[in-house]
């Protein structure tokens, strides 16, 4: 049994109400009962009529008549302004067609504005018990928010019963890092400070903000896209071996880097701002919003004292990547002579591209054929292509959607580990560094370079990722 409150808005339209579908077609959710809730006045029929729009235009398969008329009959409707006795009918008659017992799953796809009313809502309409909620962020703005945001769900759920949703983390690729460090003897024993020279989570994107310019204005990039994004990442990069493969031993181990790292210095962060966006609507001709955010960060225990990180995001930048790139230490000595080329390409690097078709590679130096001792950068490198299980792969908001369902918490973040990054971002968020202009279609504001100096960003590569379907790449 699903909820979805805001069901007419444009994340259900592009990604909900499409992964539901989905998951219902491959079998995932047999006998799954959707309820939209949302202000707008439809009746079911109009909110069927909406749903098979979406589906159409965005699902990644084309549509079957028989595939939707069994979804079609699994969804109903119930405008919010019908009150909290409507919504409690509609869970209740749609519970009795389900017949056996079921659990309840709301996901709450609202602006922050409006969370807490939603929750109160299920509250009044007694929809608490044996049911799970989904929350999308920003989970609070700064350390004081964060708590009272808390303080407030936990009034109607317990922490258990809460998923606060992170889409980065239900991509493939990002759960394949736990799968790489932990099952692989190779990689585990340098994955520390001895053998690591630094790491860069590097997440431009070419998108402006469109509509959204509005909810940017109080937010900006460190709050909309560091805290709930680039530092959840950094969590599963950066964690000790949990005892086993469950959601609560994960998140003990992800939490515990969040304790580790050091408060966020404004010295150590670039803040940018796109041309032009002072001049879009809804913004103030004064604006000092971040568009854009690089920062260094560290992790103060044993495995990685003295590794800095790397964190960048930004919008209307040159590409839209996602990446991780682990930068290894480089020989203490070297026997080649200066005309190799040994060093021209920067360290050996192991980059994970968190794109939905997941690539790996690892550079190193090599002999280039011929006379003499000249060496050239080459990387071995594995695509989800190759294995012929791409259509295997799960959307990101399919995967978290079906984890929630399921009780399982390792992809997302709790109350502890959200409270602790605002607390470690006390001192930027408290003295925030100027904005740096920087053109739409660059890779930031220049002083991202003195950033990382005497190191260098790995984007944009000199090395192209191959192409698979290109034969002799």
């Amino acid at each position: 049994m699903v909820v979805l409150v805001g069901a007419t808005g444009d994340l259900a339209r592009r990604k909900l109400i499409p992964g539901l579908y989905h998951l219902a077609r491959a079998g995932f959710i047999p006998a799954c009962r959707i309820i939209g809730v949302s202000l707008d006045l439809l009746d079911a029929e109009s909110f069927r009529s909406f749903a098979l729009d979406s589906v159409r235009e965005f699902s990644r398969s084309a549509v079957q008549d028989a595939d939707w008329h069994g979804f079609a009959t699994c969804l109903d409707y119930v405008p919010l302004g019908a009150g909290a006795a409507a919504l409690a009918d509609a869970v209740h008659r749609a519970e009795s067609a389900i017949g056996a017992e079921s659990r309840r799953l709301h996901y709450l796809s609202v602006p922050p504005s409006a969370a807490l009313s939603a929750v109160r809502t299920l509250g009044d309409a007694g929809l608490v018990a044996n049911s799970r909620i989904v929350m999308e962020k920003p989970f609070g703005t700064d350390l004081a928010s964060a708590v009272a945001l808390n303080a407030r769900l936990h009034e109607v759920f317990a922490e258990e019963q809460i998923f606060r949703i992170d889409h980065f983390l239900g991509k493939e690729p990002a759960q394949n890092i736990l799968a790489f460090r932990f099952a692989n003897g190779l990689f585990e024993p340098i994955w520390n400070r001895n053998f690591i020279d630094h790491v860069q989570i590097d997440v431009p994107e070419t998108l402006g903000l469109g509509k959204r310019t509005a909810f940017y204005e109080s937010t900006g990039a460190y709050r909309d896209m560091m805290v709930t994004h680039l530092f959840q990442i950094l969590g599963f990069v950066a964690m000790e071996a949990p005892t086993h493969l469950s959601p609560r031993a994960i998140s003990e181990e992800k939490v515990k880097v969040f304790r580790s790292m050091l408060p966020i210095e404004p010295a150590d962060v670039v803040r940018g701002q796109y041309t032009g966006y002072r001049s879009e609507e809804g913004v103030s001709p004064e604006s000092d919003t971040e568009t854009f955010i690089a920062l260094k960060c560290r992790i103060d225990n044993w495995r990685w004292a003295g590794v800095p990180f790397y964190l960048r995001t930004g919008k209307r930048l040159a590409e839209g990547q996602r990446i991780i790139s682990i930068a290894f230490r480089e020989p203490p000595k070297s026997m080649f002579p200066a005309d190799s080329g040994i060093g021209a390409h920067g360290p050996d690097h192991l980059t994970f591209d968190l794109a939905d078709a997941a690539r790996t590679s690892l550079s190193f130096y090599g002999k280039r054929p011929g006379p003499g001792m000249k060496l050239d950068k080459h990387s071995l490198q594995f695509a989800m292509n190759d294995t012929g299980q791409i259509g295997d792969v799960l959307e990101a908001y399919e995967r978290l959607i079906l984890d929630a369902m399921r009780g399982d918490h390792t992809l997302f973040t709790t109350a502890e580990g959200i409270e602790r990054l605002w607390e470690v971002s006390a001192p930027l968020l408290d003295a925030p560094p100027p904005v740096k202009l920087y053109a739409p279609g660059s890779w930031g504001p220049n002083a991202i370079h003195q950033l990382v100096a005497p190191r260098a960003w790995r984007l944009p590569f000199e090395r192209a990722w191959r192409d698979p379907n290109k034969q002799g790449s």
